[in-house]
């Protein structure tokens, strides 16, 4: 166990969150979480860091993830603090993703899709220092830890962190295309199922419905094409024309995780912990206010969706009664459509404070982990049983999407992230990957053109980058 201690100073820059990720994206095993302006007040930190001081990572065939993870977790603990930090600032800690997949490893469900991926499913990096940003107080923050055997001070961390945001304040990064969503032929773009085979999937979906086995079941489709830009490129992209409110960035040596999720998992803060589920979805426009109120107003009268959020907050509920004190179990936001650039969502909030017990930080994350994981908006309901008509008819694995990004702080604070809208580069080809709820009223031809709607904005995304990458190899 390494005890460590907290140094933190809050400095003016007018360093741009664009320029401090791009330098930041540079750097060896980069962890970024946010960097745009969508930032909300249930999230309003962004975080930046590289060079980790430890790496952890579970693979698949291994055994016992969670023992693993519960110790890796307590090996750095927070001994003192010199900081006046906002509270759920991160502080130091284990920044990485948690795959989808891990779900074998927590319930006992097939294993019969395609691992052609070959990801780990988990990675996390522990950094020592970071800079942040309240998007709330427009403050920057420079924080460093003082570890037990450290060769280089707190002190001069800081240094150097102060050195790196001077160096982004002088960064002046060049134009990004703009997004061209009528160019995207999605029908183009090589898929892991056809059009039959997504119509074939669903009736089967709907039969499991009416029989009663499940109550709902969220399908998706994954989408391959080549990307030779650099991944950062993208995710500054994503930040400029589909900024969301909980998107990462994690760079490896061999693959990168590029989100734009709007969806927050979990977040323990203070011995309280929250989950902000996503259900229903609608186009949102550019410059096409009289359609943008349609659809709004459509998915805020929608039964269907209203009932799919229902089921859903149950679900979350459920799952919060196994590690969290009775009682203390609440919707704290009800029903609320939200904004995004490309589309409208449905979502709620529901809380509840954590159990007073004598585990380790390590030991009440992963119960916290198996309770919650993977989260119940983008598996269905009953969880398990939906989850296993999903390892039937999804013909891949889905790695990191639908998995969780995010950081597990030194301090026990945590925010992990819905791994929706994002795509996962490796061996320069990028994998986008969507979907949506099932329910037994469900129309097949809606239900596929919305996994297009939110497939298409992460596609011009590539598209726009990889020419953009083009272009300057041409000069």
């Amino acid at each position: 166990m390494i005890d460590c201690k907290l140094i933190s100073r809050k400095v003016s820059s007018n360093a741009s969150l664009q320029s401090v990720t791009h330098l930041f994206a540079s750097g060896k095993h980069p962890a970024i979480l946010g960097g745009n302006l969508s930032k909300c007040d249930s999230n309003r930190f962004s975080v930046w860091s590289a060079e980790p001081v430890d790496i952890f990572e579970f693979t698949d065939g291994d055994k016992k993830p969670f023992d693993k993870l519960a110790a890796v977790i307590d090996r750095y603990t927070l001994d003192s603090a010199d900081s006046d930090l906002p509270n759920g600032m991160f502080r130091g800690g284990w920044i990485g993703y948690f795959s989808y997949d891990l779900r074998r490893y927590i319930e006992k469900v097939p294993n019969s899709a395609e691992n052609d991926l070959h990801l780990p499913l988990i990675r996390l990096c522990f950094y020592d220092n970071a800079i942040c940003y309240d998007h709330r107080d427009r403050s920057w923050y420079l924080l460093a830890l003082q570890m037990g055997g450290d060769t280089e001070s707190a002190k001069n961390k800081i240094s150097k962190l102060k050195g790196l945001l001077a160096k982004a304040e002088k960064i002046k990064l060049p134009p990004l295309p703009d997004a061209n969503l009528d160019n995207i032929n999605v029908s183009q773009i090589d898929c892991n199922m056809s059009r039959n085979f997504y119509t074939d999937a669903l009736a089967k979906t709907k039969q499991y419905i009416i029989d009663g086995e499940v109550y709902q079941i969220n399908f998706s489709q994954r989408f391959a094409c080549p990307c030779d830009a650099d991944p950062a490129e993208l995710y500054r992209w994503q930040n400029e024309h589909n900024p969301s409110p909980y998107a990462a960035y994690i760079g490896a040596d061999d693959f990168a995780l590029v989100s734009a999720s709007p969806e927050m998992f979990v977040t323990i803060d203070a011995h309280a912990v929250s989950t902000k589920p996503i259900k229903g979805t609608r186009p949102r426009l550019k410059d096409c206010q009289a359609i943008n109120q349609l659809n709004f107003t459509e998915l805020v009268e929608s039964e269907k969706d209203q009932a799919e959020l229902n089921m859903i907050i149950d679900l979350e509920r459920n799952d919060l009664t196994r590690f969290c004190r009775y009682g203390t179990i609440k919707v704290t936001q009800p029903r609320t459509i939200e904004a995004y650039p490309t589309v409208y969502h449905a979502v709620a909030t529901v809380e509840g404070k954590l159990r007073q017990n004598e585990n380790t930080r390590g030991e009440n994350f992963c119960e916290m982990l198996k309770a919650m994981f993977p989260g119940g908006s983008i598996t269905g309901a009953p969880k398990i049983r939906s989850m296993e008509i999903i390892d039937e008819l999804e013909p891949t694995r889905r790695n990191a999407y639908t998995g969780s990004i995010g950081f597990i702080g030194i301090d026990g604070n945590a925010c992990l992230n819905i791994a929706i809208r994002t795509v996962i580069i490796t061996n320069k080809t990028a994998y986008v990957q969507t979907g949506g709820g099932i329910v037994a009223d469900s129309d097949t031809n809606e239900e596929w053109d919305e996994t297009i709607t939110k497939a298409r904005a992460l596609l011009a995304g590539i598209a726009a980058v990889n020419e953009k990458t083009a272009t300057v190899k041409g000069n």
